[in-house]
């Protein structure tokens, strides 16, 4: 999918990808782009190389994700499979990427372009600080203020299938009693919650200062579990593919 409801400064590209357009069999199809979810890899690689020819003379780096709070910078000389959950750089053809599959996917820019960044956000790493993690990051690298950022939120789980347990609801609002509002009691099921989490990261974006906002609203559209057709869900289907988003400055 292209993202044309984010406003990026010259220079600044992004994409989202689908499912759709790759090579791997069921129930990988088709186009996944992970290499650690028993797809075959001739298969991955193709989709890798797919992805490539989208992002023209920029190289994605895959970072290998751990629903920690890590943030690396890359460069041209940063392997694929680094340990972190966020990323940025400030060089040109090097492409910030997050792998996702109902975790929300972040990626964030400046006013100037001058440094692009990306993180992967599951409740634990959101509760735990990923997001304050990269714009502390990227605020120093270029010394630059949390109000110049701008950010998109990318597909995740949406708040009709993201159901809970009381430790969850618990973890966000024992630091902000706002959070509250982005857990709806279960119909069924007592101690069990129905979350927001992209509304979680917003509440979090918010509370830095960062006012450009763009990107998934909670809305159906956005629901990885929602649109089979479209993304993979992990908490849908178990054995499925990764889907992906990337950033990255152009000379």
């Amino acid at each position: 999918m292209n993202i044309t409801d984010w406003l990026l400064p010259a220079g600044v590209h992004a994409v989202c990808t689908t499912r759709l357009g790759g090579v791997s069999q069921a129930p990988f199809d088709s186009l996944n782009l992970g290499d650690h979810v028993r797809d075959v890899p001739a298969h991955v690689a193709s989709n890798r190389a797919l992805l490539q020819q989208q992002l023209h003379t920029a190289r994605p780096v895959f970072l290998q994700q751990v629903h920690g709070v890590d943030v690396v910078a890359l460069n041209a000389q940063t392997s694929d499979g680094t340990v972190a959950d966020a990323c940025f750089t400030t060089d040109t053809g090097v492409a910030c990427t997050i792998m996702v599959a109902d975790c929300l996917p972040l990626l964030f820019t400046d006013a100037k372009g001058q440094v692009v960044a990306a993180a992967h956000a599951g409740w634990r790493g959101l509760a735990q600080g990923v997001i304050e993690h990269t714009v502390q990051a990227m605020c120093k690298a270029v010394n630059i203020q949390v109000k110049d950022l701008r950010v998109w939120l990318g597909p995740c789980i949406g708040p009709s299938a993201f159901e809970v347990g009381d430790e969850v609801r618990e973890a966000f609002i024992t630091r902000d009693a706002d959070a509250q509002h982005m857990f709806l009691p279960h119909p069924l099921h007592a101690h069990k919650w129905l979350a927001d989490l992209a509304g979680l990261a917003r509440q979090r974006l918010q509370a830095l200062g960062i006012v450009s906002i763009a990107g998934n609203d909670s809305t159906r559209a956005w629901c990885t579990v929602s649109q089979p057709s479209t993304f993979f869900s992990y908490r849908r289907d178990g054995v499925t593919g990764r889907f992906a988003v990337c950033i990255w400055r152009s000379a």
